[in-house]
């Protein structure tokens, strides 16, 4: 046998296999691997190797072969050189990257490889008999870091500006720490967008590709998602991709809002590659891991440079995960992409005379993808923007005693500052308290605080009432100051508030209205923080 596999590193055995093209030379290195090592990332590696040489003439895999389920062809549209591969998780938590877990025991199963019929699915652009066989991108060209800009009523949403402003930051320290010179590039879609498209240059991007067409004004699922990946890959006619010379971006963002979730989700599985939804920081580093399934071998470690480092709330709400895209042994996982939580970070100071290229992208759209028109539509009144105030106080289940009277308490302590609002627990909105007068317009949902409701991060944040669930937290939890009102001196907030008042608030709003209305607040005096009794 001219090639021991035992010598070879799994993603090292690869190249080598490309020198053979002798089907049964490579077929006894199959063997001598299933009776060595027997290593699934080398396998697959011969396995590709003898499929390549099928596809130009070779004799291919003999039968009774360990190839069941291992991979599947894809369609004819995604291109001969396509190869299918079980996906393992993307995602990798930084916390569990130094555990050496076996690689899972193929299910050899029972069904013969030839009488499986491929499932056919005309709306994916490469379909697939089941969600773990995907298409392999290898040794691609990654560059950039991309910004999908959603824009609203004609105007960017201020998470757009957020984004670009922390991919300037991470851009600028990625040239530092790496001497490359990559770009920011925005990318949005609309009616009419151009306009808009410059203004993210004033935001922080070198370049803007944009798509202008009239049925684009609001957003559809089909034709942003086309045209996005369509971008995203250089597709194009020259003039609109000739900016650029990489196969995909490096790096991807999306806002994660609604349509933001929905686009991102669809955007990166079409590029099959990974996404962590919504993060709150970000940064690129380096990565020393020993997991088999991205080194491709038991025991040995690998460093993946340039890693965005995507850190997002976990479950708990106590304590922050952190995403990576890793690629596989012979599979890139490009671009490395995330959606933001609204709020996350500060949109830098616009310069309006700063230079950027701003590209117009080409690509005909399908009838078919835009056949749903809206031909009448009411706008509804502007909902309350909670973001940017100085100071927000929240309320939760603790007004349940009289919701109308703390309701007011709230109110009063909003006036007395110059520059605060009221939110609400999702408990409030989904309760049945009986509000009177005017305080019910502040019970509604487009106040709520949370997960499923508004990000703030103001520089002191009054919780009266609120018991710290978690998904409340991920809504506040950047506050620069939390203080917490509350009976229970075991609730939950106490662990994540600055300053902890054991009281009623009831009796404590008050007083602590008065006080910053006569400028004589001294929070500092309030607790100690040792646990003991409050002051």
């Amino acid at each position: 046998m001219a090639l021991d596999p035992d010598e070879y590193a799994a993603d090292e055995l690869g190249e080598e296999l490309e020198t053979l093209d002798d089907v049964d030379e490579i077929q006894a290195v199959l063997e001598a691997e299933q009776a060595g090592k027997d290593r699934k990332t080398a396998r697959e590696a011969i396995h590709r190797r003898l499929e390549e040489l099928d596809e130009t003439g070779g004799d291919g895999v003999e039968e009774g072969t360990e190839t069941e389920g291992e991979y599947e062809e894809t369609k004819e549209d995604v291109g001969d050189e396509a190869e299918g591969e079980e996906m393992d998780e993307i995602g990798e938590d930084v916390e569990d990257t130094d555990e050496s877990d076996e690689p899972t025991t193929e299910d050899d199963g029972d069904e013969d490889e030839s009488t499986v019929e491929e499932e056919e699915d005309d709306d994916l652009s490469h379909p697939t008999r089941d969600k773990k066989h995907v298409r392999a991108l290898e040794g691609g060209e990654y560059a950039d870091m991309w910004v999908f800009c959603e824009t609203q009523g004609g105007e960017l949403l201020e998470v757009s500006r957020e984004m670009l402003g922390k991919a300037r930051e991470l851009m600028d320290q990625f040239e530092d720490d790496y001497g490359d010179d990559e770009r920011v590039v925005a990318f949005l879609m609309g009616d009419d967008c151009e306009d808009l498209a410059e203004e993210t240059i004033a935001y922080g991007a070198d370049v803007a590709v944009y798509h202008d067409d009239r049925r684009l004004e609001r957003f559809l699922h089909k034709p942003y998602t086309e045209i996005a990946a369509h971008m995203a890959r250089g597709q194009g006619t020259v003039e609109s991709t000739d900016w650029r010379e990489y196969d995909e971006p490096r790096y991807v963002l999306f806002p994660a809002t609604n349509n933001g979730r929905d686009l991102s989700a669809k955007v990166q599985a079409e590029l099959d590659s990974g996404l962590a939804s919504d993060c709150s920081d970000l940064y690129i580093e380096e990565n020393e891991v020993s997991n088999p399934v991205k080194t491709g071998e038991p025991g040995v470690k690998k460093t993946f440079e340039k890693v965005l480092h995507m850190k997002r709330p976990d479950f708990s709400g106590f304590e922050y995960s952190t995403i990576l895209c890793l690629d596989n042994p012979g599979r890139d996982f490009h671009p490395q992409g995330a959606s933001i939580i609204p709020g996350s970070f500060d949109p830098i100071e616009p310069d309006y005379e700063r230079e950027g290229l701003v590209v117009e992208h080409d690509m005909e759209l399908d009838e078919d993808w835009v056949r749903v028109e809206i031909t009448e539509h009411d706008r509804l009144e502007a909902g309350i923007d909670l973001a940017g105030h100085e100071v927000i106080v929240c309320l939760g289940r603790g007004i349940a005693d009289d919701p109308t009277r703390g309701m007011e308490l709230g109110l009063d302590l909003v006036d007395a500052f110059e520059d605060a609002e009221l939110g609400i627990t999702r408990g409030i909105v989904t309760s049945a308290y009986q509000f009177e007068g005017h305080v019910e317009e502040y019970s509604k949902e487009e106040r709520q605080i949370g997960e499923t409701g508004q990000v703030v991060a103001p520089d002191v944040y009054i919780a009266a009432g609120v018991s710290g669930a978690v998904q409340h937290k991920v809504g506040m939890d950047e506050s620069d100051t939390i203080v917490a009102i509350n009976t229970d001196p075991d609730a939950r907030i106490r662990d994540f508030s600055d300053y902890y008042i054991e009281g009623d608030l009831f009796e404590v709003l008050p007083r602590l209205t008065s006080a910053v209305e006569s400028g004589e607040t001294r929070l500092e005096a309030i607790a100690d923080g040792s646990g003991g009794e409050d002051r």
